[in-house]
């Protein structure tokens, strides 16, 4: 697992787990790391300061170097990480919560899902909650064609 300090377009600095940096890469290519704060898919990698050992603390990692810009207050019993952590947790339950609702109450329409949403929208068939797989492509078609769609929300743990 790697920790990546991350940052999106609009200044917003996070950071998250990945299992590797090629994970990273391809998470981020399909736009499935947003910011937690305003959503923006446009991350990168922030810089990060690295934990090193020295001679006499072998064992003790030597702690980052504290920002000159803004020193952490004080009275503040948690530091800015655990309450992400806490943040990630709560977003990943509420996603966990969503998908679970839609998977339990929508018709799981596989790879015809393109095919069922126009059928829906054009009138050929009865609405009723649906989800399924679509490419890229089909989904920027379905939108242009003025068809609301959206992904189901994935997490780390729906692929181990």
């Amino acid at each position: 697992m790697i920790r990546y300090a991350l940052r999106c377009d609009r200044d917003h600095d996070f950071e998250s787990w990945f299992q590797s940096s090629s994970a990273y890469d391809s998470q981020v290519k399909r736009k499935l790391v947003t910011c937690p704060i305003c959503g923006s898919a446009k991350v990168d990698k922030a810089i990060m300061a690295p934990r090193i050992i020295g001679k006499k603390g072998r064992g003790r990692a030597a702690p980052p170097p504290e920002p000159a810009a803004a020193p952490a207050p004080e009275a503040a019993p948690s530091g800015p990480t655990s309450l992400l952590m806490a943040q990630e947790k709560e977003l990943r339950s509420k996603l966990k919560e969503l998908r679970d609702h839609i998977v339990k109450n929508a018709d799981n329409v596989g790879e015809r899902f393109a095919n069922e949403a126009r059928a829906m929208h054009y009138g050929d068939k009865e609405h009723r909650p649906i989800y399924g797989e679509a490419s890229p492509e089909e989904a920027k078609s379905l939108i242009d064609e003025g068809i609301e769609v959206s992904p189901l929300p994935t997490l780390p743990e729906d692929r181990n």
